[in-house]
């Protein structure tokens, strides 16, 4: 019988020194996960927007759409605009003020060529990436007020990424009619 409780004790032993790297390990943060989301839609939107010839660029679907320049204008603006309204201020030559929406709507009404817009896109992405990475797991509840509206700072972080998926999707869209396919897929 002792012999029984002794293999048992042991066992019971073996499993919990087991259990315990498991145990001791924290879940993702959120801000981790939505890193790791921003560095996937900025590969796809960059290699989408360098697949997709410089002629093709003043391309819209219908008239008063974006066309395939000016989305990509609108993503680095935003790229910006966002981590400005939490306290990451845009480059100075971007002219985007956190609290001026009117700042990034000008920035997406600039005449780029197809370079110019891509090095924008790289640059607004570092930026976007910087500010995630500089906002701690304890900012997440704060308020801000964006848009006439009252977000949390983790809304506003889930906007961002949400916003960048939202018109990775229009890209794919705007790419295919043009008879480019995504790089990736």
């Amino acid at each position: 019988m002792h012999e029984r409780i002794r293999t048992s004790l042991v066992a019971v032993g073996f499993l919990a020194a087991c259990a315990m790297p498991v145990m001791a390990q924290k879940p993702a943060s959120v801000l981790s996960d939505l890193m790791t989301d921003v560095t996937q839609v900025e590969k796809k939107m960059i290699d989408l927007a360098k697949a997709i010839p410089a002629e093709r660029y003043s391309w819209r679907p219908a008239e008063g759409v974006r066309s395939i320049g000016e989305v990509l204008l609108h993503v680095s603006a935003d790229n910006y605009l966002l981590p400005a309204m939490l306290g990451t201020p845009a480059d100075a030559s971007t002219g985007i003020k956190g609290d001026d929406y009117k700042t990034a709507v000008a920035f997406e009404n600039r005449k780029m060529n197809r370079d110019a817009i891509i090095v924008e896109l790289e640059k607004s992405f570092a930026h976007l990436k910087k500010s995630l990475a500089g906002t701690s797991d304890v900012k997440l509840g704060d308020k801000v007020s964006m848009f006439g509206q009252t977000f949390t700072v983790q809304q506003t972080w889930i906007l961002t990424t949400t916003h960048a998926h939202e018109h990775l999707g229009q890209m794919i869209a705007y790419a295919r009619t043009n008879g480019v396919k995504p790089p990736w897929g």
